[in-house]
Parts: C-alpha cells; structure tokens; sequence
C-alpha cells in the first residue's frame, strides 16, 4: 500500500489506455459553488515523474501555470503562508469575507477585475464592516499575487465601501439610572449599573476574572483594545460595592456569568435588552460607557483622571503609573458620580 498524502497535497492516478504519458498529477480547486475538484497540474511518462510535478506544485504552485490559479487555489495559498501572520480577530472577518466570494471560486484570479470585486462587496447583503472585510480579503490576496508575479494590477485598490453611519450615542438620561436603582435586585439590572459607574467596556466586563477585583483596595483591574487600555484601575464607586461583592460570591472564576459560565455578547444583550425594557429604554452597553464618560465631564472631573478611566491615550498622560497620589485621584474622580 503506497504511502497517503497529506489533506489537500493532491494526488497521482494513472489513465487507462494507450498513452505516453499515463500519469496524471492533480490537486483540488473549488468551482464557483465551492464544490471541491481534481484538477490536473500535469502529465508524466511514469509515476515517479508525475510525483515530482506533484512536489514541485506544492513547493511552488506558481511554477507550472499561472493561468490555472483560481481565486480558490488563490485563497489555499494565500490562508496557508500569510493568514497565520495575521492576528486571531483578523483571521476570523477574513475567513467570513471569503464566503462571500463564492460566484468567482472557480474563476481564474489574473482575470478577476474590480468590478467583479466591487460584486462581491455590494452584494454581500451586510453592513459596512463585512464588506470592508470582503475590500480587505482582495487587498491581502492581490499583495500575494503580486509578491508572487501572479497579476500585474491590484485591483483591489480601486475597490470602494460606503462609509460607516454616524452612530449617534444617547446618554442614560438622570431619570433612567433611578429607576435601574429602584429596581436593583432585578435579574441583570445590576450589571447594567456595573457599567454605567465602571466605563468598562462590553467584552472588558464580561471577560473580566474576579481575582482582577480587589476588595481590600477596591478597585477594577481589566481593560483591552490599546496599551493605554490594558490593565487600567477603576476604583469601585460605593454604590455598587454590594453588587461586585454579590456576584464575587456566586463562586465562578468570572465576575458576570450565566450559571457559572462566562458570557458571550451574543447571550448577554437579551439579557441587557431585558433590563432595558424594564424602565422603558433602548440603550446599548456602549452608551453605558458614554454615560459614564459624559457624567465625569459634566461633573468637571479631572481630563487626565477620566482618560486614565477610559483606557484612552491622553496628553496628560505619559507612561502609566498608578501612584498612592494618582489612585487617590482616580478615587476622587469617581467620587463625582453622584
């Protein structure tokens, strides 16, 4: 029994009848319905031949006929030697952005435009965000085929994305976060109010451990996004000290959790949108996070001390260094939510 290839390596078969070349190299591309194919590489007059021209593609698949590479064979190359390079968050979109190319799959790459491109953008049937995921999946491939001399135009560059909706931010009005009091104990109510007197964002919340929670020097360690992000204090304001302690009991590695178990965002906003509902508001957790912001300026806290707070990069902020002075300023800070 001869010796398997590995997944996707491609394979060597021989022809039946009368011919001087018998063996068939082959490796599998995708049609424009992403149905996987075999398709020839090559021909040889033995077997041993035929590996080689096997080998040859995949130590370089560019070397036997450029005007065989689809945007699927494209894609395997590109996913293989660049992708890994690139972060988890940006492997994810790119991976989901390819999905949306599914029409041209089969197409050879040196013959997709801009305008087939600009299709796949515009009839992706997604906001803003995924077809600038789709703009930027081109962008990467033509730099590969490019680097490679597989195209000579990157078309990708002359690609557009409608531009992102203003997104209007609403403030919990004075009259909202009195009646999320009023009902504290209600199932979720009290983590709303965790964001409204933290400024943490959603992910920073729900990713948060409780030993990041200090209750002996009563504060909040997380953050993310930024190196000004990233382990930032928030001292705990002293009307939510109760609920932090609350859901430090309940036992789970985490401060938020749904029976024992950390929250996505997906399973979290029902449960927000619930506490919302309750008091007749639409908000979203990152308005959580502006009212937060909104309520230190108004109340005429320290820039600094309310930039520190938000994990956003400041001029009066140099390299971050939490002081028995500067905590006491942060505290002081906090203080002014009323």
């Amino acid at each position: 029994m001869g010796k398997r290839n590995p997944n996707g390596y491609g394979s060597v078969t021989k022809l039946k009848g009368n011919r001087t070349k018998p063996w068939i190299a082959k490796i599998t591309i995708y049609d424009q319905d992403g149905r996987a194919k075999q398709s020839p590489i090559g021909y040889a007059e033995t077997e041993e031949k035929a590996n080689i021209l096997l080998a040859q593609y995949n130590n370089n698949p560019w070397e036997i006929d450029r005007e065989k590479v689809t945007l699927a064979v494209l894609y395997q190359r590109w996913a293989k030697i660049k992708m890994p390079k690139l972060s988890a968050a940006n492997q994810t979109s790119l991976k989901a952005a390819y999905k949306h190319c599914s029409k041209y799959y089969g197409k050879k790459y040196r013959s997709i435009k801009s305008y087939h491109m600009q299709d796949c953008i515009d009839s992706c049937g997604r906001g803003v965000s995924t077809q600038t995921n789709i703009r930027n999946l081109f962008s990467h491939l033509d730099k590969f085929a490019f680097e490679i001399d597989l195209i000579d135009k990157m078309y990708s560059q002359i690609t557009t994305v409608p531009p992102a909706p203003e997104t209007r931010k609403s403030p919990f009005a004075k009259e909202e976060i009195i009646s999320l009091w009023e009902i504290q104990d209600k199932p979720w109510v009290d983590t709303v109010l965790i964001y409204l007197y933290t400024g943490f964002r959603l992910n920073e919340l729900l990713g948060m451990k409780c030993d990041q929670v200090s209750l002996e020097e009563n504060y909040l360690l997380g953050g993310s996004k930024s190196e000004n992000g990233k382990n930032r204090i928030v001292p705990i304001h002293p009307r939510i000290r109760s609920l932090i302690e609350r859901r430090m009991g309940q036992g789970s590695p985490y401060l938020i959790t749904l029976e024992g178990k950390k929250l996505t965002k997906a399973k979290y906003y029902p449960l927000w949108n619930e506490a919302m509902k309750a008091i007749g508001a639409s908000h979203t957790p990152h308005e959580a996070r502006h009212t937060f912001r909104s309520l230190l300026d108004s109340a005429g806290g320290n820039k600094k001390c309310i930039d520190m707070l938000m994990g956003h990069k400041s001029a009066d902020v140099g390299l971050r260094t939490y002081t028995h002075k500067t905590m006491e300023e942060l505290r002081d800070t906090i203080a002014l939510l009323k």
